[in-house]
């Protein structure tokens, strides 16, 4: 089984949802910079506040935010992880692998999550969180049982700012633009599989982990 993993994929397409599942399964640590940065703007820190002007805008906080916060969560002695949606460029996956090496913990696989545009536009805009414990919920596919309402705490649930109508199309262009590329660069050092995202929760967790076993099972394999 690997333990040093990345997965890829666009906005939308699932990442959060399976390393989640990963992290559990697996006693693996979570890395999401996404959620380190959040938590940085909910805070109210300088890196926080100026974090926030580029995520409202759907654009990618700069590098040295986003490994400041990552190898500081991460620490010295490099445990097994799971990275969710970073590195966001080739770039960062060079900068990544540099820092890795240094550690002598490289990166073992990066799982590209495959998801069509069409199909992410109503996966982003009707996900909420709620204000309070951060539970995530699903207009359509995960509604809480009382509307606006979280069900674990009874916080108010709330769209945020990069998952509204306006921003997901800048969002989505982003990842084509800047992201996509990340798929040669894996493939081309052997680290890449695939999973099509398409589908049921249940269904994209068995084929990654099929990719994590090392295995070609259905659509989880080696890209």
């Amino acid at each position: 089984m690997k333990r040093r993993i990345v997965l890829l994929g666009a906005p939308g397409a699932g990442k959060g949802t399976q390393a989640r599942r990963l992290a559990e399964r697996e006693g693996l640590l979570h890395l999401s910079t996404g959620d380190l940065l959040r938590a940085a703007v909910t805070a109210g820190t300088p890196a926080g506040r100026a974090a926030r002007v580029h995520m409202d805008a759907g654009r990618l906080v700069p590098d040295d935010m986003v490994f400041g916060v990552l190898f500081e969560r991460l620490g010295a002695g490099t445990p097994a992880f799971v990275l969710d949606g970073f590195p966001r460029n080739v770039a960062q996956a060079e900068e990544l692998d540099r820092r890795l090496a240094a550690l002598r913990a490289p990166l073992e696989l990066a799982v590209d999550i495959d998801v069509p545009d069409a199909r992410l536009v109503p996966r982003l805009t009707g996900r909420r969180n709620c204000r309070d414990c951060g539970r995530n919920f699903h207009v359509q596919f995960l509604p809480p049982r009382r509307e606006g309402a979280c069900d674990g705490c009874g916080g108010v649930l709330v769209q945020r700012d990069d998952d509204r109508e306006s921003v997901v199309g800048e969002r989505l262009a982003t990842y084509h633009r800047q992201t996509e590329p990340l798929k040669a660069y894996y493939r081309s050092r052997g680290l890449l599989g695939r999973v099509d995202g398409d589908r049921d929760v249940a269904a994209v967790e068995r084929d990654l982990q099929a990719c994590l076993g090392g295995t070609a099972a259905g659509a989880g394999r080696r890209a």
